[in-house]
């Protein structure tokens, strides 16, 4: 059966890898509400009963797309600095949200997690365990690390401007600009970053970083050595 949405498949090479990245290309494009099994058969060009004899319904290929993005995430290396790892690895959590950002919400729900999702938590517990933090500041590191990535991630996501720019301009136009002239330390903060050259939100996100990893391992330093990981 062709499809005039999407790419039709062949019924026998139809695979759960292309299933996923179909899944994947419909929740880029158009965001998870217009996913259904429905208009995923359309988009591959079969019929909707096909899909299930790869996937038990739209929970389970709800799982199998967030490992899929799991698994686009660099992970830290044995043997790295873990602040160095730890960056390299933020960066890549935000640069895959930003492609994906129907995943966001995701991404800590699944009750079925795959073996890139557990892949990717089992290298983030080992790079913090082998740089000496004890079991309950590793909790709290782990935490406020992806409290600040997923966090940043969310209000990038949602700000009603994309580039500094459009910032300025929103500053400027009714209401926001008249309304900022009876707070002067808003007024003041618009003045000096916002309409300052160069002015992007996103600039933020690695200086933001550096301060919560050095604020940790000024933490870990203090903390009694465990000896790294096992």
């Amino acid at each position: 059966m062709a499809s005039q949405r999407g790419t039709a498949v062949p019924l026998h090479k139809l695979t759960p890898d292309a299933v996923v990245s179909a899944a994947i290309g419909v929740a880029d494009r158009r965001g998870l509400t217009a996913l259904t099994m429905r208009s995923l058969a359309r988009e591959l060009g079969v019929e909707a009963m096909s899909l299930y004899h790869h996937f038990a319904g739209k929970e389970a290929l709800l799982d199998a797309m967030v490992d899929r993005v799991y698994g686009e995430i660099a992970l830290p290396e044995a043997g790295q600095d873990w602040r160095e790892g730890f960056r390299a690895r933020s960066l890549s959590v935000r640069s895959v949200l930003r492609r994906h950002p129907w995943a966001l919400p995701l991404l800590e729900s699944r009750r079925a997690p795959g073996p890139a999702t557990l892949a990717y938590h089992d290298a983030n517990v080992a790079c913090l365990r082998a740089a000496g933090f004890p079991p309950r500041l590793l909790a709290h590191a782990y935490a406020v690390i992806d409290a600040y990535v997923l966090g940043f991630v969310l209000q990038e996501a949602t700000l009603p401007f994309d580039s500094g720019p459009e910032a300025a301009a929103m500053i400027a136009e009714e209401p926001f600009g008249p309304a900022l002239t009876a707070f002067p330390h808003m007024a003041w903060f618009a003045r000096e970053i916002v309409l300052e050259p160069g002015y992007t939100f996103e600039r933020e996100f690695e200086p933001g970083l550096v301060l919560v990893l050095d604020a940790l391992d000024a933490l870990r330093a203090r903390a009694e050595p465990t000896g790294g990981a096992e």
